[in-house]
């Protein structure tokens, strides 16, 4: 007998009481999600931008994807960034993810996605650095952030969760305000110094894990003198350092193709370089043990955010809401469902 698919909504408040505390946990969710996209087990085409010629800084961007193995699961994220939505005391992001049934094509769930967003690609920035440190020999044990929006509070806590402890944290922002809103959250929840930097450059010199979680469209840090410490560097916003700091590093990608456009730093080292053998790996090749380790350099992690990485969390969400006998069902949402009506 058929039975009509059924299609379910998940709040956001549904997606934070199942993600939270579980810092540890949804890191392997994303680990295992990058073995499979290593193992070819995915399907992750380009991402489309939906552009504004009346708000060039703002964009609408869509992530399809698709995961076999046991999460087994077809979904779009459709993400938006609007900056100046920051000024009006809302987070710059907000965005919806679609799950698609992988034998019917079906939708099944739409979710409130902003916080499966941020939370994955805190998840991804904390096991490139647990992994990186473990190549380089050490974990670092001072942290800089340059952007201290919500993203670089989601690594903060991936970064916590799993085991890393700070005995110094530095900020800085072209925003004051964002850097003391961001030092106060740190010292309620952080033993160590916290440090506002007047410059990028002042932070980066002075630790040894450095975040940038910007919204630069273009690199603004220039001086490969900066790196002279031969920092382990989250280069999560992408678009922060100059070619010349990339090709002097030793640098870790999500996965090369997606890297290397749409003008990310990486990208410009390409153009410049006319090679991408600065490229030691992705992070799949460094899970797997098949890249040699950094002699003397910078390391820098470059992650362009892969959709499936997302679809991974999301499920994950959607088994623990559906677990939960708690999902919100849309009565009659398919309703023509007749061949002949």
């Amino acid at each position: 007998m058929n039975r009509s698919p059924s299609f379910a909504v998940i709040s956001g408040a549904q997606v934070h009481q199942a993600i939270a505390h579980r810092e540890a946990e949804i890191t392997d969710v994303v680990r295992h999600a990058y073995e499979l996209h290593g193992t070819g087990a995915t399907v992750n085409p380009d991402s489309y931008f939906l552009r504004f010629p009346d708000r060039p800084s703002s964009r609408i961007i869509a992530l399809p994807a698709s995961i076999k193995g046991d999460v087994d699961v077809h979904g779009l994220k459709w993400i938006s960034s609007f900056p100046d939505n920051v000024a009006a005391g809302i987070p710059r992001a907000s965005a919806v993810l679609i799950l698609n049934d992988t034998e019917t094509g079906y939708p099944f769930a739409c979710l409130e996605s902003s916080m499966i967003s941020a939370t994955r690609t805190a998840a991804s920035a904390a096991l490139a650095a647990t992994e990186l440190s473990g190549l380089r020999g050490e974990r670092p044990t001072k942290v800089g952030f340059v952007g201290t929006g919500l993203i670089a509070r989601y690594i903060h806590t991936y970064l916590s969760g799993n085991g890393f402890v700070f005995k110094e944290l530095g900020i800085h922002d072209l925003a004051p305000e964002h850097a003391r809103g961001f030092q106060e959250y740190l010292e309620r929840t952080e033993p160590g110094q916290v440090t506002i930097h007047d410059t990028a450059e002042d932070l980066i010199r002075s630790y040894d894990l450095i975040v940038f979680a910007t919204v630069a469209g273009e690199p603004h840090v220039t001086d490969p003198r900066c790196l002279a410490h031969n920092p382990l560097i989250l280069h999560i916003s992408l678009r922060d350092l100059a070619p010349e700091l990339i090709l002097s590093s030793y640098n870790v990608v999500d996965d090369v193709e997606h890297c290397m456009k749409a003008g990310t730093s990486p990208h410009l080292a390409e153009q410049r370089a006319g090679h991408r053998r600065f490229v030691a790996g992705t992070l799949y090749d460094v899970l797997a043990g098949t890249v040699a380790r950094p002699a003397g350099q910078p390391v820098i992690f470059s992650p362009f955010g892969l959709g499936v990485l997302d679809l991974a969390v999301a499920k994950y969400v959607y088994d623990r809401v559906a677990a939960s006998r708690e999902l919100h069902t849309v009565p009659d949402f398919f309703y023509d469902m007749s061949r002949y009506g």
